[in-house]
Parts: C-alpha cells; sequence; structure tokens
C-alpha cells in the first residue's frame, strides 16, 4: 500500500555534528531548505517540501536573530562584515524577518546607517573595500527586511532619509550602494506621502541625471524608477502646474540624455527597462490630461481668433467700431466654416465635450504656428472643395485627438507589466504636438484617396487609426521614421492588407475545402501542441511583483525534457538565456497536478491585498497540486500567458483554448491549405463533387494482369 500523498521521505544534514548526535534544547533549532534560498520550514510552508529533499537543521530564526543583532554591533570591523553579509543573506526569509524585526532590528541599521557613516569615512582610505562592502550589505539587509511589508515606512527620521539621499550624489563609483539606494528612495516615495515630501527636498533631478549617463543599465533603470515614483506620487496640482517635475520633464536635457545614453545606447533594452520607459512615457503623456478634461477657458476665443488669421490673412481681433457688424458676423461666420467647425456661429461650443476638451485646440494652435504652411493649404484646399467633399479640419483635429489620447491611453495609469514604449515619443521636446501633426495631416490624405464626404467622416476615422496603429506596431525609433511608415500605408495599401484577411478567411469555405480542413487540423493541433511543450523545456523567467518594489524578484520555471516534472526555483537577477535544470532546486511532478486555474480563481488573486488590476488578472495562472498545495504565476506578456496555459493544459490531456492557439490554428492551416492547392492554381474548385457516373453495361474493357 503506497503512502499517504502529504508523507515524504526527507534527508537532514548537521553541518558540524557528529554521525551520532541528539538534541537537547529543542526550541533552539529549526529545518531550513539546503538549497541556496535557506528558508525556514514553517506550518505555512511545509507542504512545499518535496520527496527527497535535503533539509538541514540549524539553529531557530529567533536565535539566528539574537545572534546576529549581537554580531552586526561587534567592535571588529571583519566580525560585523560578515554578520552583516549573514543577514543580508537571511533577511530574505519572512519567518527571520519577523525575529529580527521584533529585536527593533530596523531601528538598529538605521541607526547604524545615520551615525555609523562618519565613523567609517574616516576608515574608507585604508578600508575602503571593507567599508563599501559594509554599508552595501547594511542596505542589503534593510531593502530586504522591508520588503516583507512587516514595517510601515512612516517611521524613518529625516536624517536616515538625508543619509540615503547622500549616497545617491556621494558614492557614484559605488555600484551596489548606489543601486540600493535608488531601491530604498523609490519604495520610501511609493509607500508613504510623507516620505514623498521628504524625498522630493533632498534629490534633484540634477544628481540624478549624471547616473543615466554611465554604461550600467540596471543603475540607469533604478534612477528612472525614482523619477517615475516621484512624478507618479506628486500631488495634482504640483504634477500639472508647479511641480519642478513636471517642468524638468519637458526639458531637453533629460529627454536628451535618456534617448542617448538608454534607448541609443550599444546594448539592448532589457524587460525592467522597457517598463521604466513606458511608465515614464505615460506618466508624460499624463500631463495633457488637464487640457484634455477641460471644457473651455478665457484664452479660448483669442486662439480662436489665432487660428483664423494664420489662415486667412485677417486682423485677430475684431473692429467693433463702425456699423457693419452684421457684415463683420456673416465674415465670420464663413470663415469658421472654412476652417471646419461644427459650430460656425460660435465655434467655442465645439469644445465643450471631454475628452478631448482643449487639447484638440492646442494641437489645432501648435500645427498652425509650427507647420504653417501645412495647415493653410489644409485650410485652402478643402474651402475650395465642394461641401459635401471638404475634410472638416475642425472638426477632424477635435476626433482626432480624442482618438491619440485613447490610443496614448492618456490619464490611465501606467501597468504593472506593460513594456510597450516607443522610442519616437522620446526625440522630440512636444511628441505629442509632433504626434498630432503627422496625423493630421495624414488624415486629410487619406480623405482626398477616399473621395470621401461628410456621411464619410466615421469611415475616414477609422481607416486612419488602423494605419496609425500598423504604423506604431513597426516601433519606429523617430517621427520622421514614423511619418516613412505612414506614407507607405496608403488608403489603397489598407485596401490590400484587408481584401488579403479577408480572403484567407471566405476563400476557403466551400465544402471540399472545408472537409479538407477538418482532416488536417489535428496534425496542426498537434505540432502546435509541441511547440507549447518545447517552449515550457526552454523555460520562463517570471517576476514576483508585489506592492512595495517592482526590482530584484525573479524566478525561474521550465518543463523537464521528458515532460515529467517542472523544475523551479528563485533567481537573483533576470537571466540572459535559458537556465540549467540543476540550478533549479524545487520540482513539481506533472502526474501531482490536479488543475490550472486562471484570473481570479488564482489563490493570489484572492489573498488581501493581491493586485486586482485588470492587466494582472489577466496575466495570472496557478497550478494546483496535492496537499493543497499551489504554485502561482504572473507571466511576463500575454504570449507568454497563452504559451504557459496552453503547455500545461497539454500536459493535463485538455483541450488549448487561448487566443494565441486559434490564431496559430488558422495561420498554419491556411498556409498548409494553400501549399496542398498549389497543383489547383486557377481551377475553381466546385462546392459539391461531381456526380458519379452511372455503372457500365459489361466490363469487357477490364484487362487481366495474370
Amino acid at each position: 500500500m503506497p503512502p499517504p500523498a502529504d508523507i515524504v521521505k526527507v534527508a537532514i544534514e548537521w553541518p558540524g555534528a557528529f554521525p551520532k548526535w541528539s538534541l537537547t534544547n529543542h526550541e533552539y533549532y529549526a529545518l531550513q531548505h539546503a538549497d541556496s534560498t535557506n528558508f525556514y520550514i514553517t506550518e505555512k510552508n511545509r507542504n512545499e517540501i518535496k520527496n527527497g529533499a535535503i533539509l538541514r537543521l540549524t539553529t531557530s530564526p529567533a536565535q539566528t536573530a539574537l545572534q546576529l543583532h549581537e554580531r552586526i554591533q561587534s567592535s571588529s570591523m571583519d566580525a560585523k562584515l560578515e554578520a552583516l553579509k549573514d543577514l543580508a543573506s537571511y533577511s530574505r526569509d519572512i519567518t527571520f524577518a519577523q525575529e529580527f524585526i521584533n529585536l527593533d532590528g530596523i531601528s538598529l541599521l538605521t541607526q547604524m546607517v545615520e551615525s555609523g557613516t562618519e565613523r567609517y569615512q574616516k576608515l574608507q582610505k585604508i578600508m575602503k573595500p571593507c567599508f563599501g562592502d559594509m554599508l552595501s550589505f547594511t542596505l542589503t539587509a534593510f531593502v530586504e527586511l522591508m520588503d516583507h511589508g512587516i514595517v510601515s515606512w512612516d517611521t524613518f527620521s529625516v536624517a536616515f532619509i538625508k543619509k540615503i539621499a547622500s549616497y545617491v550624489s556621494k558614492f557614484p563609483s559605488d555600484i551596489a550602494i548606489l543601486q540600493r539606494s535608488l531601491a530604498i528612495l523609490e519604495s520610501m516615495v511609493l509607500n508613504s506621502h510623507d516620505l514623498y515630501q521628504k524625498v522630493a527636498q533632498e534629490i534633484t533631478i540634477g544628481q540624478l541625471i549624471p547616473h543615466l549617463q554611465g554604461a550600467d543599465q540596471e543603475i540607469q533603470t533604478y534612477t528612472i524608477a525614482v523619477i517615475n515614483a516621484l512624478f507618479l506620487k506628486a500631488p495634482d496640482d504640483r504634477r500639472q502646474v508647479s511641480w519642478e517635475m513636471a517642468n524638468i520633464l519637458a526639458q531637453k536635457q533629460l529627454r536628451a540624455i535618456i534617448l542617448q545614453y538608454v534607448i541609443r545606447a550599444q546594448r539592448a533594452i532589457n524587460n525592467e527597462m522597457a517598463h521604466q520607459l513606458y511608465v515614464l512615457q505615460v506618466l508624460t503623456f499624463n500631463l495633457l490630461e488637464d487640457r484634455m478634461m477641460t471644457k473651455m477657458d478665457p484664452q479660448i476665443r483669442d486662439i480662436i481668433f489665432e487660428l483664423r488669421r494664420i489662415a486667412f490673412d485677417a486682423e485677430s481681433e475684431p473692429n467693433n467700431s463702425g456699423g457693419n457688424v452684421e457684415k463683420r458676423k456673416s465674415m465670420y461666420t464663413r470663415d469658421y466654416k472654412k476652417l471646419g467647425f461644427i459650430n460656425h456661429v460660435n465655434p467655442a461650443m465645439d469644445f465643450t465635450q471631454t475628452p478631448p476638451g482643449m487639447l484638440a485646440l492646442d494641437n489645432m494652435l501648435y500645427f498652425a504656428k509650427h507647420q504653417q504652411d501645412a495647415y493653410i493649404r489644409i485650410v485652402l484646399e478643402n474651402s475650395s472643395r465642394e461641401d459635401k467633399h471638404e475634410c472638416p479640419f475642425g472638426r477632424s483635429s477635435i476626433e482626432l485627438t480624442k482618438m491619440l489620447c485613447d490610443i496614448l491611453k492618456v490619464g490611465e495609469l501606467p501597468s504593472e507589466t506593460c513594456n510597450d514604449f516607443h522610442p519616437m515619443f522620446f526625440t522630440h521636446d512636444r511628441s505629442f504636438e509632433e504626434f498630432f501633426c503627422i496625423c493630421i495631416q495624414l488624415l486629410n490624405k487619406t480623405w482626398k484617396e477616399m473621395r470621401a464626404t461628410s456621411e464619410d467622416f466615421n469611415k475616414v476615422m477609422q481607416v486612419v487609426k488602423e494605419q496609425i496603429m500598423r504604423a506604431l506596431t513597426t516601433k519606429p525609433s523617430s517621427l520622421d521614421q514614423f511619418k516613412s511608415k505612414l506614407q507607405n500605408l496608403s488608403y489603397a495599401e489598407i485596401l490590400k492588407i484587408r481584401q488579403s484577411e479577408r480572403m484567407n478567411q471566405e476563400d476557403f469555405q466551400s465544402r471540399p475545402i472545408l472537409e479538407l480542413k477538418e482532416k488536417i487540423q489535428p496534425e496542426i493541433l498537434e505540432l502546435i501542441k509541441q511547440q507549447r511543450l518545447n517552449r515550457l523545456v526552454e523555460g520562463t523567467c517570471f517576476r514576483k511583483l508585489n506592492s512595495r518594489r517592482r526590482q530584484d524578484k525573479f524566478w525561474y520555471c521550465r518543463l523537464s525534457p521528458n515532460h515529467k516534472v517542472l523544475h523551479y526555483g528563485d533567481l537573483e537577477e533576470s537571466p540572459q538565456g535559458e537556465v540549467p535544470h540543476d540550478s533549479l532546486q524545487d520540482k513539481l511532478p506533472v502526474a501531482d497536478i490536479k488543475a490550472v486555474v486562471t484570473g481570479k480563481d488564482c489563490p493570489h488573486m484572492k489573498e488581501k491585498g493581491a493586485k486586482q488590476n485588470k492587466e494582472v488578472l489577466e496575466l495570472a495562472f496557478s497550478i494546483l497540486y496535492d496537499s493543497n498545495g499551489q504554485l502561482n504565476f504572473i507571466a511576463p506578456d500575454k504570449h507568454e500567458y497563452c504559451v504557459w496555459t496552453d503547455g500545461l493544459n497539454a500536459l493535463l490531456g485538455k483541450d488549448m483554448m487561448s487566443e494565441l492557439t486559434r490564431n496559430d490554428l488558422d495561420t498554419l492551416l491556411s498556409m498548409e491549405i494553400k501549399l496542398r492547392l498549389l497543383d489547383l492554381e486557377n481551377i475553381q474548385i466546385p462546392d459539391a463533387p461531381p456526380p458519379i457516373p452511372k455503372e457500365p453495361s459489361n466490363y469487357d474493357f477490364v484487362y487481366d494482369c495474370n
């Protein structure tokens, strides 16, 4: 009779013990994993112990915490350094962290940072490596302890903040100290409103910019993360009006440095850097939200008159003297109609809808002033056409601005998982306005190509959106390159693309083709299944998301080549390639998997305080296995989510139901059918098979081969 599923065989090692040993004070000892994590075994995580696991008997978390609490206060520099190194390692374990924090360990570390630095600096010249390592381990332990969320960030003094901020400027050559200092500043800003105000007083963009000019991408990433955190947590009034960050983000220096030293550097941009650039892009565009949600302001009349003056070389202010008031009103109404406003009498009423509000009028004025020739040409071209064929500049600008705000998600908070930044938006100080200028000219060009009338307005806008989206997916490196991409996406080209896509769907609807599809579909599904399993064998690096910091928490999971075991384990940093099986300490037999759940059904999405935003829910999935065990995932993107859920379902003998599988199936089926029908090109395939002829009256024509 096999043993119960909740009973496993383990090996216990006790370093330094004799072959025959016994325990006297049981409460002084505990078990921990013998792998690189060294995490303690508790009632909460005992179900994670695998059959055949090697455990280590060691001092209990309370005893270890007490010993380290004493050792880090040693007068010996060497002893203190070794103790801090051990503390940095042990602090990753929440059980130890709780015990160390109960001893007021956080306060001890902050006091060491606040008061001990001056004393250490005196020794820095003669023992610089020791000093740097000591401070690095102290800050690492502090970051790991705070990451558990046990202690509030609101408890730290101004002296501690000043000291951490000083490391950003005074220790630029020590990468470890700088990296951890930036991480602490980011967490302070994100987790405490009071600390945000104190950090904002201590850190300036001028102190952060030099770190963007270095060669270390990790430091650059943490630097942009601090900028994003300060920007994200700034009060709305400071963010929109007087806050220094908003002004600096609009200046050329920061943008140009990011473009030169980050985006156009001779190295690949990793996922974390791509995420931070995406966040910066979103937060920068969110500066437009105030104007986007403003219906009308006192300057609207002056702006409209300026648009009229530039287009028709007229006076910007009307002359109210004289008796030709009606004549002037008639002239203004005529001009406003030529400008394409819906309300010819009072164009200000066109801007009462939010979004896009006053942002649309700002874009129109920017276009009129910075690309005056193109603006005048568009207005005069359309004013000389027949009424039904004119492209209304005013209405088009309003709807286009609304569309661009929707495409760029202006006003929405950045996603925790998205890496979708566009390099071209970092090439110009007024990138949104320049984006609008390119797109409004595209709209006018497409209108002419479609020979549209006023009834076709919505159709034109749909085509323009498709042109913009297709060009953006190519990730152009500059606005000029984006403009070139649009030149190749004329209305005729869009029609060809649509026709090709439609033909791929419609050409294969005849009965013989449908029967052929049905016959070869199992082969295609098997091919997709093997591809998914091969991807699981390669493995994926997943990120551990939490509410405090995004960086530094990685783990890797991959399927064994025989498809029988999942190997997984924590990583110190994101890997550049595949992670070998032997470096992943934890295992989960596929035979033990009971179910795969997704979204809101995942245990980690039901936990108190779990992130419930839509993006994370769409990327969450969990493996449920014996003894109420669970392995929780948050995929790096939608593609990896589909690959893993498909692969896991395939391992369990279930159907692969993801959107990626449906798309792959359609694509591969279409390709396979086209290949099989190459010999029948230009031959009409009948909807029904030809009739079977009548039997012959005799079979005399049959030849006997024997």
